[in-house]
């Protein structure tokens, strides 16, 4: 097999970039931005100064409900059953999520504010309702939904690298952190979908004046053409 037979994409997030709710208007892979906010302003754009490329997102300090998503505007591109796995370097910009904050990053299917209302997923989450650190997985095939599975693992203002791998079939999704499988005990099956999936980290807030944020350093996925 040679190159042809493969794909990957890699966003390390150089250079300068204008990240906008506005289809069409985006620089760097395609991602939108889906915002919500009314009368705050949350932040989405590259960290200036950074030694690597990252983009930092940051929720505003309005008591309101909000929902920043970077996402690829719906453009379900990446066959379920051509990836062979998807990784994310990422990191929290807080200590600890607020109670009333949620993260979480992956692979889905459309996007929707509400992430249990996903019909496809494949995600890592933080739940500050649950746990302000602790890292949890999920999938849902529309069929098949494994919620909130502890990883045992966390999350803070520290970078880690989070993979979710098909290399074992859809049927037997694997989620890893810093190398590590987590989750183990738990089949991860997403047989029932035939589709394709998106790249999505997306960060929200119940009536909250928390500023919480996240920043991604670099995303990859590949797999077979």
């Amino acid at each position: 097999m040679s190159a042809k037979d493969f794909f990957e994409l890699v966003d390390d997030f150089f250079g300068h970039r204008v990240y906008s709710a506005t289809a069409g208007s985006n620089v760097g892979h395609g991602w939108l931005i889906a915002d919500t906010s009314a009368a705050g302003t949350p932040t989405y754009a590259p960290v200036d100064g950074s030694e690597y490329g990252e983009l930092a997102v940051d929720l505003a300090a309005n008591a309101e409900i909000e929902n920043v998503c970077v996402y690829q505007a719906d453009q379900l591109q990446f066959d379920i059953d051509k990836i062979t796995e998807v990784q994310f370097r990422v990191k929290m910009n807080q200590a600890a999520l607020d109670t009333a904050s949620q993260f979480a990053f992956g692979l889905t299917g459309d996007r929707n504010d509400a992430i249990d209302s996903i019909a496809q997923a494949a995600l890592f989450r933080l739940i500050g309702a649950d746990s302000t650190t602790n890292v949890v997985v999920e999938t849902d095939d529309g069929t098949n939904d494994n919620d909130d599975v502890a990883t045992g693992k966390t999350l803070i203002n520290a970078y880690k690298d989070f993979t979710i791998s098909f290399a074992a079939g859809k049927n037997d999704v694997r989620f890893f952190i810093d190398g590590e499988r987590v989750a183990a005990g738990t089949k991860f099956d997403m047989s029932n979908y035939s589709g394709s999936l998106q790249l999505l980290l997306q960060i929200q807030k119940t009536a909250d004046t928390n500023t919480d944020g996240f920043t991604v350093d670099r995303i990859s996925i590949r797999g077979r053409r």
